[in-house]
């Protein structure tokens, strides 16, 4: 059977449990050599076991002498779910446009609620690029780039009276999570972060360590971008109070963004707390950086195998997620609670 292309031909590729498994294998050990991912000795052999639920694939490695299997060291690991589920709900995630819930994933794959919800933020890791303050930078000379900020968080008069008597005279944005994003319009490709506040020092620290030294960067005029970007890039601003355009001076491409991110975030996700919002983020990113473009014409199935080919190195446990495990990942990222807290990201 060819490659799947849709989603019904992955759900009837899947299925054949021998299928899936060399498909992942593809995908993780491209080069067609098995490594183990304890000490990577590519010295092992495979071996089957029959088990109650059918047959067990893994390998022996003859450098540390101890067994692993396909889901070692990857999102995977630990997981009763078999691989036909897991890459369904894959498909769906990196190719439904505004998301999809673990309710519908619960309904799909006839598994739990909580088990839906925890394969999905485990999904969403295998999707985060690493990319926000990374080496590569955005852009360069000729490059044209825009940078931006925006609050995501509910409306305080829908509030719990408890949480709304909290926000009460701290201003209008003191109950939103704050996102900042950069856009490079010639790679058309987008970088977005959750950020403790709006200041001159956090948001263009984001902006050095993303862009290169003289690319031409677009802001609107908020104060944190007055001064000091013009020393190292060719800086334009766009007063939004007299009008959203002015040549090429604008934000919209990542106002773009933002409606995306927002419209998954109200309607398919609906609530969610400020200490996952950056995996949402990421999610929304990929989808983003990866659509069909005249220069990508991606599809479905590309998305999905880029997916699938980042998935190892990237293990979520259940105390890590829920913030049992005391990771710095769930520090407070509303703005009003959000003083002096230092974030590793």
């Amino acid at each position: 059977m060819n490659t799947p292309r849709t989603l019904q031909e992955a759900i009837i590729y899947f299925s054949d449990p021998d299928r899936a498994f060399e498909f992942a294998v593809k995908l993780r050990w491209p080069d067609g050599k098995v490594h183990c991912p304890r000490c990577s000795s590519e010295s092992n052999y495979a071996i089957t076991r029959k088990t109650k639920k059918g047959t067990a694939r893994l390998w022996l490695c003859r450098g540390c002498n101890r067994q692993f299997t396909l889901k070692v060291n990857t999102i995977f690991e630990d997981s009763a779910v078999t691989l036909d589920k897991w890459m369904t709900a894959f498909w769906m995630l990196v190719n439904c446009k505004n998301g999809v819930s673990s309710m519908e994933i619960h309904r799909t794959l006839g598994v739990t609620q909580k088990t839906a919800w925890f394969m999905l933020q485990r999904l969403r890791t295998a999707l985060h690029n690493r990319t926000f303050g990374a080496t590569k930078k955005m852009g360069g000379p000729d490059s044209e780039l825009e940078a931006d900020e925006t609050y995501v968080g509910g409306r305080t008069e829908y509030m719990h009276r408890n949480k709304r008597e909290k926000v009460e005279g701290l201003g209008p944005f003191k109950n939103k999570t704050i996102v900042q994003g950069i856009l490079d319009r010639n790679l058309r490709q987008v970088r977005a972060h959750v950020v403790p506040n709006v200041s001159r020092e956090v948001l263009q620290a984001a902006i050095l360590k993303n862009v290169g030294y003289g690319s031409k960067i677009y802001t609107d005029s908020a104060v944190a971008y007055e001064s000091g970007l013009n020393w190292r890039f060719v800086h334009d601003v766009v007063n939004k109070s007299e009008g959203y355009v002015r040549g090429r001076v604008h934000t919209n491409g990542m106002e773009n963004f933002w409606s995306l991110l927002k419209r998954g975030l109200k309607g398919t996700y609906v609530a969610v707390e400020p200490f996952h919002l950056y995996r949402y983020i990421d999610e929304q990113v990929f989808r983003y950086n990866n659509r069909a473009t005249k220069e990508r014409p991606t599809n479905d199935a590309d998305r999905f195998a880029l997916a699938m080919s980042q998935v190892a190195g990237r293990r979520l446990t259940y105390s890590e997620l829920t913030g049992k495990d005391g990771s710095p990942r769930h520090a407070p990222t509303r703005a009003w609670e959000a003083e002096n807290i230092k974030y590793p990201f």
